[in-house]
């Protein structure tokens, strides 16, 4: 027989049931007086029940699967539907004999039997009497007894120790039903409904939890007293049991704190996770172990790893504190410790990359080659750290990446403008909610190599602010001797920054902190001639925006000439931005042509060149004539390259005051003193009266008020100014000049040297002045770009006017 499952119908009764019957009736003692009065037959097909023991009375359902049991419940139904019932000794039997089972067990009436659909047969049996086996007359088709009916003493029934007996019975069953989670509170009605003394004995000694032994026990009492006290001692057991279950229940959820708590929930989770197929922390941990197995960590980084990892499994998943726990393991994981890409050492392949990439820019390059040459020679050499300097547009953030590319090595840049947060470079602490790493480790990270090219793009942008100074923290990055242990907050560990070629690009200098510009390699990326923005327009830029507006060579083709045309007339720039921006409209011309088919000319006319782009607006900085006294021209650097100007001069008649306009600094101010003040000085040897300052004002003025001036270099020019405005005489035709002046007379070199020639070259200037010790500059730039110019070299300031002023008067001179 299969174990056996007890159901609701133990308290029904059967007297008048029918096979099609839906509800049994309750029984009652006149069903029981019916029953008792039956007389039972000498012989009985016996059924072995596994698990459990049918009592007079009460009402099981069992499922049958043994070949013998099916045929011994289908004959009975067929016949008289009436069998002996008796539990096995041994439940592991699989086909008991007769000393395999109790010799006491129960008459049973077989009230419906069910064909399962897994073929199984579930019958529903009544038990009616007690039988006693006095013999097995066979064993085929299955056991088959003769038996005597057991009587049952019972007492009188005034018997008032029965009475509370049953009473007691009755009350603790009621007990056992309220305090038990397990059985249904809707039992406590058929307790209270139960009428028969003998039953209710019955029922209860089915429905407890005893074993079959037990059970047996108390089936095989005939006195039905002594079976009601021994049931009510097996209650008080349960119980008892019941109550101290309870008891360590109510103890246990009272003592459980929150952590606990929470645990629990988090093995729920784990399970849940589980089951929906995601990743339990155990499983996360694990993984991190094994993927810490394949880092090439030092033996500091693998013990700080290990500890920290042992902290994390010790931490409940559900805390704040966990998730920064994981994301900083999990940084620890995915940066490239002593992971290098290695460099490639053709230094002449690398050559034509930076060729391809950039035309001119030969100091950048040479000392790109330099740098691969030495690493060449000895591997372990710490990287440099440049500092490309010059205008924008020149092309300095993109040699960052031809850089990478001509070393093989990978490539990250950081926009350092606007920075002024100390912790986007050295990271926050990672005790903070939302703490990260520094932007230095996150591009690490992102680059998987430990000695990328790595770009710090706009490092004169860098502002200080109340959070810190970034441009402090960049100086442990920058510094060969200390980036080798640089300390990232978050990290809270030394990483090694040595191997990594760093890249600053700056548009000025004067911005950088001093320390910080101490520990770059400056390199002078100046502005490109016009003759270079040709050659840029014509191999870089027209066939770049040719690509990206989807046309061919074949589309669009501009001639030098209409190139210089609109490098002249329409940018004003040492860079090619506003180059390409103006030839991108050129080929948007093309594009809505073809697209529109109409006809237009593919190769571009100057006349093609002004109706596109409209009349040229930025032909202004050319030279002006010498025919007014007080005009000289000077030259200057911006931040978008050279540029001339014009110093004007002018007399009115006063006291003697002096006045500076333009929108001029505070630098440039003091040049204009300073050469007022030596024209005094020296009045008799350029020939002016001295009266002449006590009786005339003097008004200095810079043209484009709107655009501030400032610096030094415009000294030369003021004094040459004021002499020419003094003594009435003509500047020098087609002549520009840059120095700074001391009360000595003495002239003083300058920067900007080179993006002030190609300025001049812009504005027709045919001779430029200079101090001697710029000569040097001059040296240095390639012979190309100073065709057509004449250099004349000065120490002081006789020499100046000697060369600038002329003997000869200016129109219409005024009398002094």
């Amino acid at each position: 027989m299969a174990k056996q499952k007890f159901i609701g119908l133990d308290s029904l009764s059967l007297q008048d049931f029918d096979e099609n019957s839906e509800l049994i009736p309750l029984m009652t003692p006149e069903d029981e007086e019916l029953i008792n009065s039956e007389v039972l037959p000498n012989s009985l097909p016996i059924l072995p029940l596994r698990n459990t023991v049918l009592f007079p009375g009460v009402v099981i359902p069992i499922t049958a699967g043994r070949d013998t049991s099916i045929k011994l419940i289908n004959d009975a139904n067929n016949g008289g539907k009436v069998i002996g019932v008796v539990s096995q000794k041994d439940e592991s039997v699989e086909n008991p004999s007769e000393t395999d089972i109790y010799k006491i067990g129960t008459v049973a009436r077989i009230l419906k039997v069910l064909k399962m659909p897994d073929g199984n047969t579930t019958v529903i049996i009544q038990g009616k009497k007690r039988f006693e086996i006095n013999k097995v007359i066979s064993e085929k088709p299955y056991l088959t007894a003769t038996i005597s009916d057991l009587s049952e003493a019972k007492p009188a029934k005034d018997n008032e120790e029965f009475k509370a007996i049953i009473e007691s019975i009755k009350d603790l069953s009621l007990e056992i039903i309220k305090e038990s989670p397990n059985i249904p509170t809707e039992a406590s009605f058929a307790i209270k409904n139960i009428e028969s003394n003998s039953f209710l004995v019955n029922f209860v000694s089915s429905n407890m939890n005893l074993k079959v032994e037990e059970k047996q026990e108390l089936l095989a009492i005939n006195d039905l007293k002594e079976r009601a006290l021994a049931t009510l001692k097996y209650m008080n057991l349960e119980y008892q049991k019941l109550e101290l279950k309870n008891d360590i229940q109510n103890k246990v959820q009272s003592d459980m704190n929150q952590q606990q708590r929470e645990y629990f929930l988090h093995q729920q989770m784990k399970t849940i996770q589980e089951e929906l197929g995601g990743v339990s922390s155990g499983e996360e941990i694990e993984e991190m172990r094994g993927r810490a197995k394949a880092k090439l960590w030092d033996s500091n980084v693998k013990e700080h790893f290990e500890k920290e990892l042992a902290k994390m499994q010790r931490m409940n998943p559900q805390v704040a504190e966990y998730s920064i726990q994981r994301n900083y393991l999990e940084l620890f994981l995915d940066l490239p410790w002593n992971e290098f890409s290695e460099d490639q050492f053709d230094l002449k392949r690398a050559k034509s990359i930076l060729d391809r990439d950039h035309f001119g820019l030969d100091d950048v390059k040479k000392r790109i080659i330099e740098y691969l040459a030495v690493l060449k020679l000895r591997n372990d050499m710490k990287s440099p750290i440049l500092c490309l300097y010059g205008p924008p547009g020149v092309g300095k953030t993109s040699l960052g990446k031809s850089i990478a590319e001509a070393l093989g090595r990978e490539y990250v840049r950081i926009s350092l403008g606007g920075l002024r947060d100390e912790a986007e470079i050295r990271g926050h602490r990672k005790t903070y909610i939302g703490a990260m790493p520094g932007r230095i480790i996150q591009s690490l990270k992102k680059a998987g190599t430990s000695n990328p090219v790595f770009v710090l793009d706009e490092i004169d942008k860098l502002s200080a602010g109340h959070q810190g100074d970034p441009s402090s923290a960049m100086l442990e990055v920058l510094d060969p001797e200390q980036n080798s242990e640089f300390y990232d907050n978050f990290l809270e560990m030394g990483y090694d920054l040595s191997k990594v070629m760093f890249i600053a690009t700056s548009n000025s200098l004067n911005t950088i902190q001093p320390a910080l510009r101490d520990r770059m390699e400056i390199i002078n990326v100046t502005g490109y001639t016009i003759e270079e923005k040709i050659e840029i327009a014509k191999l870089h830029l027209l066939p770049k925006q040719l690509k990206e507006h989807g046309l061919d060579d074949s589309a669009l083709k501009i001639g030098k000439p209409q190139l210089e045309k609109i490098v002249e007339g329409y940018t004003r720039e040492s860079g090619v931005r506003g180059l390409e921006k103006q030839i991108a409209k050129m080929v948007r011309y093309a594009a809505k042509n073809i697209a529109m088919e109409e006809d237009y000319n593919i190769k571009v006319s100057t006349e093609d060149v002004v109706e596109i782009l409209g009349s040229p607006r930025l032909e202004r900085d050319k030279y002006e004539n010498n025919n007014v006294a007080g005009v000289v021209t000077g030259l200057a650097w911006t931040r978008v390259g050279g540029d001339i100007l014009f110093i004007e001069s002018i007399l009115s008649k006063g006291k003697g005051s002096l006045s500076i306009t333009g929108n001029l600094g505070k630098v440039m101010k003091e040049s204009a003193t300073i050469a007022m003040e030596y024209i005094k000085a020296n009045a008799d040897k350029f020939g002016i009266k001295s009266e002449v300052f006590d009786k005339y004002n003097v008004h200095i003025h810079v043209p484009e008020g709107a655009t501030p001036k400032d610096g030094p270099s415009a000294g030369v020019t003021m004094l040459t100014s004021l002499v020419s405005l003094f003594t009435q005489r003509k500047v020098k035709k087609s002549i520009a000049m840059t120095g700074e002046i001391t009360l000595r007379g003495k002239v003083l070199p300058v920067g900007g040297i080179k993006e002030k020639i190609l300025a001049a070259k812009r504005a027709k200037i045919k001779e430029i002045l200079l101090c001697e010790d710029n000569k040097r500059d001059i040296d240095e730039i390639k012979p190309e770009y100073l065709k057509g110019l004449k250099f004349h070299y000065v120490k002081n300031m006789d020499e100046v006017l000697e060369l600038a002023i002329t003997k000869q008067k200016v129109k219409n001179p005024k009398s002094l």
